[in-house]
C-alpha cells in the first residue's frame, strides 16, 4: 500500500516519514495513520514522535498559502472576453493543484472559477470550481409531431408545457414522478440523504434563472448530419429542449461541501477562498464525489420526465434524444495522466461526443459533435454567455424593445424575467464561429415557444 508523499509539507520531516514507511513492518497501518495525521492533524497535535512532528508540520503549512512555482497554463477561446473572467482563470491556475486550464468563448465572472472556465487538478474537487447548480444540463428531443403544430396547434403546445412543467424557487409537483433514481443509494451524503424526499417532490421541474422549456423548429446542416440519426436533411422537425440542473438539492450539496472545503483551506487569501478544494483520497473528498456523482443522474432525470410527459401529453413518438450536462468534474486522461476535468458552465466536447449549445430564447441552439480539442481539455462552450449582469439588465432593458426583436423572430414569451431577454447575451452566432475547432454543428433549433420562471424569481444558475 503506498501514500502519496506530496501530500505531507515539504521539508525533513517528509523525508523521515518516507523513510519510516520504507522500514515499516505493517505498511497498510502506517500508511493509515499518515493519511489520518493529514486528515485531522490537530488531534496529533500533542503527541511524541514522527506523528506528532508530522501534525506540527501539516498544521503550519495550513497558516501558509504556497502557490505553484508557475502558474498553470490555460488556453482561451474568443476574443473582447469579460477581464474579470480571465482574471479568475489566472487566479486559479496559482492553485497547487491546478494542471491547466480552459477559458470558453462564452466565458464571464463566477464565483471562484468563471462560468465558461475549464479546470485541470490532481486528486482533488473544487466544489465552486463544479458550481452551485451540479450537473445543470441540456436536453433535445425530436418528436414526431408535424411543425407545422407551431403554427396551427400552437395552444395545445403551450398548454403541454404550462400542465407538464414547473418553474421557480420551490416548484414541485403534488402527484409525484416515478424515475428509478430515486431507487439509488442516497445515503452516500449525509446532505442527499436529508433532501431526498425533497428532491423526489422536485422531480421534472426547472427551478428559475436562465432554466427552460421550449418548442422550436430543428433543420439538420447536411444529409451526412441528418443520416447520423436516421433522419432527413431539408426537413424541419419539432423539437423540445430543455435547460435545468438538480434543484435544491445540489444547491445544498454544493453549499455543504464548499464550506468544508474551505474550512480545511484557511491558508488560501480572499481571492481564492471559493477554489478550496477537498482530496479524493479523504472521506469528505469521496462524499463530494459521490454526491456530485448522484445529482448528475438526478439532474438527467428531471430532463427525463419533463420530456416523457410532454411527449405524453401531445400523444407523441421520440425520434431523437440528444442530451449532456455541464456544472460538473470527471476523471479523464489528458497529457498521459488521470486529473479531474471541472467543467463550469463548458459542454464535454471530445472526439464524436454529441451535445447542445443553446443561444437565447430568441437565438439558435446548436446539436454539435465534439473534435476533442486538446487545448479545451476536451470542452466548448455550454451557451451563449451574458454580457450584462441580472441588475443591469432591469435597470437598462425594456419589454417594448425585447417584446418587437420576439415578435420579429416569431417567438412567442410563456413566461420570463427581463434579465433573461436576448441583449442580455451574447452572440450565439460569433461563439460558433470562435469554437470552430472545438465542435462540428450537426443542426440548427430555432425557438419558438419559450417557458422560463416568471419574472421575480430568484436565479438558480
Amino acid at each position: 500500500m503506498t501514500f502519496d508523499m506530496s501530500a505531507l509539507p515539504q521539508g525533513p520531516v517528509r523525508a523521515r516519514a518516507l523513510e519510516a514507511w520504507e522500514q515499516a513492518e505493517d505498511r497498510e497501518t502506517f500508511v493509515a495513520e499518515l493519511r489520518d495525521v493529514v486528515s485531522r492533524a490537530e488531534h496529533y497535535a500533542d503527541a511524541t514522535g514522527l506523528l506528532g512532528e508530522l501534525a506540527q508540520a501539516v498544521l503550519a503549512s495550513k497558516s501558509r498559502f504556497v502557490e505553484r512555482d508557475a502558474p498553470a497554463p490555460f488556453e482561451q477561446w474568443g476574443v473582447d472576453l469579460d477581464e474579470a473572467s480571465l482574471q479568475q482563470m489566472r487566479e486559479a491556475c496559482r492553485l497547487p493543484i491546478a494542471v491547466r486550464g480552459a477559458v470558453m468563448p462564452d466565458a464571464h465572472r463566477g464565483y471562484g472559477l468563471p462560468i465558461g472556465g475549464v479546470l485541470a487538478t490532481r486528486g482533488t474537487v473544487i466544489p465552486y470550481a463544479v458550481g452551485v447548480d451540479i450537473a445543470c444540463r441540456m436536453k433535445m428531443t425530436v418528436l414526431d409531431v408535424p411543425v407545422s403544430a407551431l403554427d396551427e396547434d400552437e395552444e395545445r403546445l403551450i398548454g403541454a408545457l404550462r400542465r407538464e412543467t414547473r418553474f421557480g424557487i420551490g416548484a414541485n409537483f403534488k402527484k409525484r414522478h416515478e424515475h428509478d433514481v430515486m431507487d439509488r443509494d442516497w445515503s452516500v451524503s449525509p446532505v442527499t440523504e436529508k433532501f431526498k424526499d425533497k428532491a423526489w417532490a422536485q422531480l421534472g421541474s426547472s427551478g428559475s434563472g436562465n432554466h427552460f422549456v421550449e418548442f422550436g423548429e430543428l433543420e439538420f446542416t447536411g444529409a451526412a448530419a441528418a443520416a447520423d440519426f436516421g433522419l432527413e436533411a431539408g426537413v424541419t422537425y419539432l423539437a423540445l429542449l430543455s435547460h435545468s440542473g438538480s434543484r435544491g438539492t445540489g444547491a445544498a450539496v454544493a453549499g455543504h461541501y464548499s464550506k468544508r472545503a474551505m474550512a480545511n483551506h484557511p491558508e488560501l487569501p480572499r481571492e481564492l477562498k471559493h477554489l478550496a478544494w477537498l482530496d479524493l483520497d479523504d472521506e469528505e473528498g469521496e462524499e463530494y464525489w459521490q454526491a456530485m456523482s448522484l445529482m448528475g443522474h438526478y439532474a438527467e432525470a428531471n430532463h427525463a420526465c419533463i420530456h416523457r410527459s410532454v411527449a405524453r401529453h401531445l400523444s407523441a413518438e421520440v425520434a431523437l434524444d440528444v442530451e449532456n450536462h455541464h456544472n460538473f468534474a470527471w476523471k479523464e486522461i489528458h497529457d498521459g495522466e488521470e486529473v479531474v476535468v471541472h467543467r463550469k458552465g463548458a459542454t464535454p466536447a471530445g472526439e464524436g461526443v454529441l451535445g447542445v449549445i443553446p443561444g437565447s430564447m430568441a437565438d439558435p441552439a446548436f446539436l454539435v459533435r465534439g473534435k476533442d480539442g486538446a487545448g479545451s481539455l476536451s470542452s466548448a462552450s455550454h451557451g451563449a454567455g451574458r454580457v450584462m449582469s441580472r441588475t443591469q439588465a432591469k435597470k437598462t432593458l425594456d419589454w417594448k424593445t425585447a417584446n418587437a426583436l420576439l415578435e420579429e423572430r416569431r417567438v412567442r414569451l410563456i413566461s420570463a424575467g427581463l434579465d433573461e431577454v436576448p441583449m442580455v447575451y451574447k452572440n450565439i452566432e460569433t461563439v460558433m464561429r470562435e469554437q470552430s475547432d472545438l465542435v462540428e454543428p450537426l443542426a440548427r433549433f430555432a425557438p419558438r415557444l419559450v417557458k422560463m420562471a416568471p419574472a421575480g424569481e430568484r436565479p438558480e444558475d
